[in-house]
């Protein structure tokens, strides 16, 4: 998970700034996409938490 973790968050941040740099955007709207390319990120994640947990549940210690 973390390192699928890392690897979403590095292609949300590049995302944007790719973005805003092939289009000329600026730097503010490049920390905006990059923010929400992020929050998508954030949204894949705890979804794929969550069926990566449904399939191999954490147990608590015994």
């Amino acid at each position: 998970m973390v390192l699928v973790g890392t690897e979403v968050f590095a292609v949300a941040i590049a995302a944007g700034w790719a973005l805003a740099g092939i289009f000329e955007l600026g730097d503010l709207v490049g920390h905006v996409l990059m923010g929400l390319f992020s929050l998508l990120a954030l949204y894949i994640m705890v979804q794929l938490w969550q069926r990566a947990n449904s399939i191999e549940p954490i147990r608590g210690r015994r």
